[in-house]
């Protein structure tokens, strides 16, 4: 007999109503002059009976663990659903509202302040979303294929180096089958197609290929959950051939068409069981450089990327190369700091870390927060079949997450995180044990 499978999906529109400052890139004062497409918070909410779970995507940077906390305890006191069942994810759009303040950048005269009132509307919005979702529940059954994610980016340092192109691709429908309520998908890539020079608000090639998806494939009352994979090292980088709004939409054309040729292939299921449990831990600090170290590191980069200017031809090595200057100010920044003892604070508002593990039917997937680089990821994925991870998820953690290669390199990425490799790993081990944990229950 099949069990009593429900879901249901909501979506509200987050777009603010005024000029915002736009996250994403330093020395710019990018307040936002119009919107190109609107930003949404999605949700998916699924019951089996027993056990609820939500899963939400929102079109912004980051999220806070306070904002998390906040959402979560509001949509348990609307819906019952265990605050531990509910995962609250950022698309990390780099043309949305500031809803982050991070230290790194304190030095950066040209970014504000988060402006509070925004982010109420924002918790308000994600908030109505759940409930909506919860409300609009029915008998439902689902699927999952895999999408090929190839053209969307490559490793953003090495276009031949580790990257995932798989793009795991959760379709629910009503039971029938007749109409598509939501579908929820996993992309391990940077959606940066929009850079600093653009003060348009948008959800860049995510939103393109929500909207290619509703329009032509899905039904324009299908909800879509773009959920962002360990992309740390994940760029369009090499791909795009102009940072505009024409090239996010062939990117985002890229992955509904890959999406849209899955669809027929989808086998769907209505007796599925669902369950989700949590990890809490605390990550150890990196070591950081001396503050005339950093310094010295900062005028060698400004020198090698001065040089470049004058040499080179390569847009890609010239961006590189830039956000390793961006980099080496932020690392300067994090010496000073360190040396004064003023980040304390920020690894408490970082920690614990939470890692959160939703089984959906044979599915398992999986949450980390932050910006992880995606070599993590594949490590669980090649040890655990129908493991999915999701990054950005449940908080944040002022930066990267790099490899030990890439801290040896010492290029943007390791510069500015409080969090060394040796955390990755403890992503990795503990993520493995939670698997493994899990099929003894």
């Amino acid at each position: 007999m099949d069990m009593l499978f429900t879901a249901g999906a909501g979506t509200v529109d987050i777009t603010p109503s005024d000029s915002q400052f736009l996250q994403g890139y330093p020395h710019v004062k990018r307040n936002s002059t119009g919107i190109h497409d609107n930003l949404y918070s999605s949700s998916l909410y699924l019951s089996d009976g027993n056990s609820k779970v939500m899963i939400i995507a929102n079109d912004i940077a980051n999220l806070s663990k306070e904002v998390v906390r906040q959402v979560r305890l509001r949509i348990e006191q609307a819906t019952a659903i265990p605050k531990g069942n509910i995962m609250v994810t950022a698309t990390h759009t780099h043309s949305g509202p500031l809803t982050l303040y991070r230290y790194v950048c304190k030095a950066d005269p040209c970014i504000p302040d988060v402006d509070d009132s925004y982010i109420q509307y924002l918790i308000d919005g994600i908030v109505n979303a759940a409930i909506s979702a919860y409300k609009n529940a029915k008998p439902a059954r689902l699927g999952l294929g895999i999408a090929d994610g190839t053209g969307l980016g490559t490793n953003r340092h090495d276009p031949a180096g580790p990257s995932d192109s798989n793009v795991p691709v959760l379709i629910v429908q009503t039971k029938d089958g007749k109409t598509n309520l939501s579908c929820m998908l996993v992309c391990s890539m940077h959606p940066t197609v929009l850079h600093e020079n653009s003060t348009l608000i948008s959800s860049d090639f995510p939103g393109m290929a929500r909207q290619g998806l509703q329009k032509n494939v899905l039904g324009s009352n299908c909800n879509v959950l773009y959920l962002m994979g360990p992309a740390g090292n994940q760029s369009p980088r090499h791909v795009v051939r102009a940072n505009t709004f024409a090239e996010a939409e062939r990117l985002g054309k890229i992955l509904s068409d890959s999406v849209a040729r899955i669809l027929p292939k989808i086998e769907y299921l209505s007796d599925i069981s669902l369950d989700c449990f949590q990890r809490f831990i605390y990550l150890p600090p990196k070591e950081l450089m001396r503050e005339d170290a950093a310094l010295q590191k900062l005028n060698e980069v400004k020198e090698k990327y001065n040089q470049l200017l004058k040499e080179s031809n390569s847009r890609q090595q010239i961006r590189t190369t830039e956000c390793d200057v961006f980099g080496a100010e932020q690392n300067l920044a994090l010496a000073q700091a360190n040396k004064d003892g003023s980040l304390k604070e920020v690894y408490d508002s970082c920690l614990p870390a939470e890692i959160q593990l939703i089984k959906i039917g044979p599915w398992m997937f999986v949450s980390w927060p932050g910006e992880i680089f995606v070599e993590y990821a594949l490590q669980v994925k090649t040890q655990v079949d129908n493991t999915y991870i999701i990054s950005n998820a449940n908080g944040e953690l002022q930066g990267y997450i790099a490899t030990p290669a890439a801290e040896q390199l010492g290029g943007y990425e390791a510069s500015i995180g409080l969090f060394g490799s040796e955390c990755g790993k403890i992503f990795v081990n503990n993520t493995l044990q939670m698997l493994k944990a899990l099929n003894k229950r």
